[in-house]
């Protein structure tokens, strides 16, 4: 029997792992996907970005989607769609796929509905805890896993417990110079982004190599501050952590009210089912599929799902609200800089913004805003060499095609915007269990249902037209954006929401289920609201408070 059974290797499972093990625990981490060597990574666009190589096959595990139909919600298999909600099944989750540009939470984000009130059609509640309770674990997370930046005082930008990041940032195009004069001659406030990504080396890992490719792809020199990187890693060579790799969890069983006994498993290379025996149990599954594992963990005690007594199970599910556009720099008409100085390949831009984070103005209301990072397009060769290859509604073929191509490749650069605002929670957003559909395990699959927020749309339109402006004040051309309420598959949390009543949320302040001493729920499942950043820092440092607590807990025996 183990002291801890984590069930997940992500952001979440990896930092509740370091912390035990270091704190000299026996600890099993269960992982559905297998471990992918450092070296085993490559930049291959076909194998991450248009085949499984990480994520299984749609015909064999895949989620079935709720959409409006004349009124009526049908639900269609994503094997139909090709519309995945897997992230990175493998060691360290999709953590090692991200781009690993990261924020800290506002600490008016733990307080939306003080400051706010309620809003028509959402479920906006506040958090149990404050940033003050959050803040000295994103210091532990920045220094633990590595996070490069600079910090520079603005009025939305959180204060921290030490003067700045232990790593400089990472190296800037010098395209930051026509970005940032350009956001200055606007009265906006450009700012360094924090970047999960060494830009100096650490013991065991070597900084950030500049490949130019970065989002979607694995990285093969440790720079990346993955957790399998800067947590399983570490966790593995204290002697304490088992990490049991291809193992499906089906269930957490339980033959009491208050405790979870065993978790049910299968070994995904050989078929066989056993138990694995655990004195606490943590899921860090990523949010919808670890509320799918807690609906199919019913019993006796919780026939509607496993910690199930207030019915909140699976609801208010959120992912990141906003949209993104982008603006083309050409070789003819680059103000500020050379053209061979942009074309500089692999180097970031590292530009956020965060200066309609709230909007409170007379002209404009007060709402709850969002926030902007700047970057060069993917790099992925193939969707680049696909784009606007029509003309009068015609694919262009042959030597014309070729000439546009080399035209698109070598004398334009095409610059980004994307917007992270709030997904605001709502009775029409949750994950449930799909009543007829199974996966290869024969274990229902998780039925989405993923209706957003009016009010989500609206703020990511209105912050969309301001980085409009800058990407016109910069001088680009061909100029567009795009926010839309389809959620981004990658930024998904929510679904067991943690609260101090237990009759209105799943989980207690320490991510603790209200109804099961042993169950605690670490990923950003227990999230009730998103912010307007992307949740991996706040996943990262709340997954080490949770471990911290399950320390004290263990320590008293």
């Amino acid at each position: 029997m183990y002291d801890v059974v984590i069930i997940g290797s992500g952001a979440s499972g990896g930092a509740v792992a370091y912390t035990l093990c270091k704190a000299g625990y026996k600890v099993a981490v269960l992982e559905k996907g297998r471990l992918v060597k450092r070296e085993e990574f490559s930049k291959d666009e076909l194998a991450y970005c248009r085949r499984d190589l990480v994520t299984p096959n749609l015909f064999d595990e895949y989620h079935t989607i709720e959409e409006k139909v004349d009124g009526k919600w049908v639900a269609t298999p994503t094997y139909e769609s090709g519309w995945s909600f897997w992230n990175g099944n493998i060691v360290g989750g999709s953590s090692n796929l991200m781009s690993g540009m990261l924020h800290r939470l506002h600490p008016d984000d733990f307080k939306l509905k003080s400051k706010y009130g309620a809003i028509k059609g959402a479920n906006v509640v506040d958090w149990p805890i404050s940033y003050e309770d959050m803040e000295p674990y994103y210091t532990l997370a920045e220094e633990l896993i590595g996070i490069s930046g600079h910090y520079e005082p603005h009025k939305y930008e959180p204060k921290r417990s030490t003067p700045n990041f232990t790593q400089p940032p990472t190296k800037e195009n010098a395209v930051v110079k026509l970005l940032d004069k350009s956001c200055k001659a606007l009265g906006i406030t450009p700012l360094v982004t924090p970047r999960a990504v060494l830009s100096k080396n650490k013991p065991g890992r070597d900084a950030c190599y500049y490949s130019n490719f970065c989002g979607s792809y694995g990285c093969s020199s440790g720079a990346k501050s993955s957790s399998r990187e800067a947590l399983i890693k570490p966790a593995l060579a204290t002697g304490n952590l088992t990490l049991l790799t291809n193992t499906y969890v089906k269930q957490l069983h339980s033959e009491s009210k208050d405790k979870v006994k065993y978790a049910i498993v299968v070994d995904t290379i050989t078929g066989k089912e056993k138990r694995i025996e655990g004195k606490m149990f943590v899921v860090a599954a990523q949010a919808h599929e670890s509320a799918r594992l807690l609906l199919n963990s019913a019993n006796k005690f919780y026939p509607n799902g496993l910690a199930n007594s207030s019915g909140e199970l699976g609801k208010n599910l959120i992912f990141s609200g906003g949209g993104s556009g982008q603006g083309e720099l050409q070789k003819d008409s680059l103000k500020e800089i050379k053209f061979e100085e942009l074309m500089t390949t692999g180097l970031f831009v590292n530009r956020s913004v965060l200066d309609w984070y709230f909007v409170d103005h007379w002209w404009d209301g007060k709402f709850k805003g969002g926030s902007v990072e700047f970057m060069f397009e993917h790099q992925n060769i193939i969707s680049r060499a696909r784009k606007n290859n029509y003309s009068d509604g015609k694919l262009v073929w042959g030597k014309e095609l070729g000439e546009r191509v080399v035209k698109r490749m070598t004398e334009q650069k095409s610059i980004r915007f994307e917007i992270f605002n709030d997904w605001l929670p709502n009775d029409d957003c949750f994950v449930s269990l799909d009543p007829t559909h199974k996966d290869k395990y024969g274990m229902p699959v998780g039925k989405l249902r993923l209706e957003g927020h009016p009010q989500d749309v609206k703020v990511g339109e209105y912050i969309a037209k301001k980085c409009e402006k800058i990407l016109e004040e910069m001088g680009a051309k061909n100029i567009y954006s795009s926010v839309s309420s389809a959620p981004p598959q990658n930024l998904v949390a929510g679904g067991c929401r943690f609260g101090n009543d237990p009759k209105t949320s799943v989980l207690n302040k320490y991510c603790q289920a209200h109804d099961v001493s042993n169950l605690f729920v670490a990923d950003a499942s227990f999230m009730p609201t998103g912010g307007s950043v992307a949740y991996t820092w706040t996943i990262y440092a709340n997954a080490l408070r949770v471990a911290d607590h399950l320390v004290k807990i263990l320590q008293k025996g």
